[in-house]
């Protein structure tokens, strides 16, 4: 049985909601990596991340909760999108700043 998964909407989230889900470096490395492909093209499990798998599961479901990403479960993978142009409507130029960070 699939899950139903909640995405919110980012003109719902607070500037605090979305600076505290950006402050994380793990969130932010995977928001640069979703940043340079195409959308729905990476699994979670693809992603090299310096943390366990349940606490992986734990920033994507951060960043889905702060409308920054929006995943997609095809059997047993679920993949993602950055909410690029939705989370820029809101908070313009944030997102950029977050991924030209060195």
């Amino acid at each position: 049985m699939a899950r139903t998964l909640t995405h919110t909407n980012p003109a719902e989230v607070t500037l605090q909601q979305a600076l505290d889900a950006l402050t994380d470096p793990v969130r932010r490395t995977i928001l640069r990596e979703l940043s340079d492909g195409p959308d729905f093209s990476r699994a979670c499990g693809t992603f090299d991340l310096p943390v366990s798998k349940a606490t992986a599961s734990h920033h994507f479901a951060v960043l889905r909760s702060t409308g920054l990403l929006e995943q997609l479960d095809r059997g047993p993978r679920r993949y993602n999108r950055l909410r690029r142009s939705e989370f820029d409507a809101r908070f313009p130029g944030l997102l950029d700043l977050v991924l030209t960070e060195p």
